[in-house]
């Protein structure tokens, strides 16, 4: 196991991860932010992607331990003062369920 230390929508998480464990695992079952999804498994639809220190990635391909010491972004962080975000208010209105931002 590997220890992972990193920043995800403002608060600092630390997490014990096996070398071969996955963003989008960490994200949805050690931390419980499901607004991640998985939805094609094969890297193609987009539905697990997150911010890394700023960019968009691909969660379902990123190891965890490369997100060490990073600073990562999910939809769950995106709001602010209990207000929907423009990019959650769309998915709601368009029913995106499986669409990654």
């Amino acid at each position: 196991m590997t220890a992972v230390s990193m920043t995800v929508n403002g608060k600092a998480v630390t997490a014990d991860v096996e070398d071969r464990t996955l963003l989008v695992q960490v994200l949805r079952e050690t931390l419980g932010l499901t607004g991640t999804h998985i939805g094609c498994d094969t890297s193609q639809c987009g539905a697990c992607v997150v911010h890394v220190d700023g960019k968009a990635v691909k969660s379902c391909t990123m190891l965890a331990v490369q997100a060490d010491g990073a600073t990562v972004t999910t939809i769950e962080g995106l709001a602010a003062n209990g207000e929907l975000h423009p990019m959650q208010q769309a998915f709601h209105e368009n029913h995106g369920l499986q669409c990654g931002f």
